[in-house]
């Protein structure tokens, strides 16, 4: 009886789980991976060793100058990896530690996805329709990315006067009234690349049809830059004509672009302008550099220059060859800084290799050098604006926020340290020079995080490295109460009181 009893209630169990009655067993669960704390100590180690190696800013870093305390840096993402239980804890142990260095150019990337081959092929390029310029710069990249308005709302303060609206014109810009009676000029630059400003690229692209160039990327490209160069030259003559006898020029939240930075403060003055001192890592990537330099000076000689011009690009030659050729030569380790920090002195334990200029291989060609225009460019790039040096040169201020950040800290630290402008706003973001070579990016072996290493470093005229941000001449920090009309009036104040001293 009692095994007839059982079979019959198996057989019960059976029908109500077929019918819905009783539920399902639940399905197995994932197994989450395990967590591999050595294998993170040993991606942290990694990280450690490729900043030594390639991070041109290391020394910097370990200085008390910079601000940054790094061995308390490294014993805290190391306790922090010592204490972590899960991958994402400890991702955010080596992500905490880069983000402590404060240089935006020092940064992680995305995972790559697993699958090694795209799905879908590489797309070939968008045609360029002669007939339709806005379509063509849209696919060629032209685009307004940072906010066209001024970083304070002067639009809105009375007497305002707009010459420029930063849309149908490249430039945003306008007058308003000073304190003082005067009138002060504002323009906008909103990033320091062409590309930004897509009224350029509709200029070029009607000058090249005009002229009955070829609409290719490289002459649209090159037709484009000029015209932004001569949009500022243009903006800079109207607001002298319109009676500016003071121009602000406003990067707030300019995350920054090319060599542009160093450039355009040319167009700021009359004088001779020197371009900051640049450094390279003591590293292979550098050779990239180092090659493109020396194969700018051949092309110079090649084009049998007359005997001045040719001295000044051989000697610019053997120099870069020279610097070529000391990679790895006199390296110094720089594990010290883990565990102790010490005085900023540029050639002492730094791994830095000089690389000319922030411009070129010369900081401070005057205009007509060497009576050659080719072999003034390849010596100082900024010489291919030069018919524009000088638009403007009377008092001219630049306004600044701690989103100022790589190449419009170049524009401000080069406007400073020649005695072209003064500042007002907040501390820079701290960017820095970033990047002067291509290179992969690291790759971490277990957690295959990725990171960019900046590879260049430009030095103030004081000797420290512009990655530590560049402080305004005249602070606006916010006042309780105050509204952003009331700083942008305060901003006007503080220049008008100024004016006096810098004519």
């Amino acid at each position: 009886m009692a095994t007839s009893g059982t079979g019959r209630g198996l057989a019960a169990l059976a029908a109500a789980a077929l019918s819905g009655l009783l539920p399902q067993s639940a399905p197995a669960q994932e197994t989450a991976p395990a967590f591999h704390r050595a294998d993170w100590q040993e991606d942290f180690s990694q990280l450690k060793a490729a900043l030594e190696r390639s991070y041109v800013n290391l020394a910097w870093m370990g200085s008390p100058q910079s601000g940054v305390d790094v061995p308390r840096l490294e014993r805290r993402a190391r306790d922090a990896l010592s204490a972590a239980i899960t991958d994402a804890e400890a991702e955010h142990a080596l992500l905490d530690f880069v983000a402590g260095f404060h240089d935006g150019h020092l940064s992680p990337l995305p995972r790559l996805a697993a699958n090694t081959v795209p799905a879908v092929p590489e797309p070939a390029d968008a045609p360029l329709d002669p007939q339709n310029p806005g379509s063509g710069c849209a696919a060629l990249g032209y685009s307004a990315t940072s906010p066209i308005a001024f970083t304070l709302p002067f639009e809105s303060l009375p007497g305002f006067v707009m010459t420029g609206d930063g849309l149908t014109e490249p430039f945003r810009s306008g007058l308003v009234p000073a304190p003082d009676g005067g009138r002060i000029g504002i323009v906008r630059i909103q990033e320091f690349e062409p590309t930004a400003f897509p009224a350029v690229c509709i200029r070029a692209w009607a000058a090249l049809r005009a002229a009955n160039i070829p609409l290719t990327p490289g002459a649209i490209e090159d037709a484009a830059s000029d015209a932004w160069f001569a949009a500022l030259a243009e903006t800079l003559a109207q607001l002298r004509k319109q009676g500016a006898t003071a121009v602000l020029v406003d990067i707030g939240g300019n995350s920054g672009g090319g060599d542009s930075g160093d450039w355009m403060p040319r167009m700021f003055t009359d004088r001779t302008v020197s371009s900051a001192p640049m450094l390279m890592v003591d590293a292979p990537i550098s050779a990239q550099y180092f090659d493109e330099q020396i194969r700018s000076m051949d092309k110079g000689l090649a084009a049998h220059t007359a005997a001045e011009g040719a001295q000044a690009l051989g000697e610019a030659r053997r120099f870069f060859e020279a610097q070529k050729a000391k990679i790895g030569k006199q390296r110094c380790n720089l594990g010290w800084v883990w565990t102790e920090q010490r005085p900023w002195n540029a050639g002492a334990c730094d791994n830095l290799l000089a690389a000319g200029f922030a411009g070129g291989a010369r900081n401070n060609l005057p205009k007509g050098a060497y009576g050659n225009p080719e072999v003034a460019r390849r010596l100082s790039w900024a010489a291919a604006i030069e018919p524009y040096f000088g638009a403007w040169n009377g008092p001219a201020y630049v306004l600044t926020d701690n989103r100022t950040f790589s190449a419009a800290e170049m524009f401000v630290a080069t406007m400073k340290d020649n005695g072209i402008a003064r500042t007002l706003g907040a501390r820079t973001g701290g960017d820095g020079c970033g990047f002067m070579a291509k290179g992969d990016p690291l790759v971490l072996a277990h957690s295959q995080l990725r990171f960019r290493i900046p590879n260049c470093l430009r030095l103030r005229a004081d000797g420290t490295d512009e990655v530590a941000g560049i402080a305004a001449d005249f602070p606006l920090a916010p006042m309780k109460g105050e509204s952003g009309r009331g700083r942008a009036a305060r901003a006007l104040a503080v220049i008008a009181g100024d004016m006096p001293l810098a004519r």
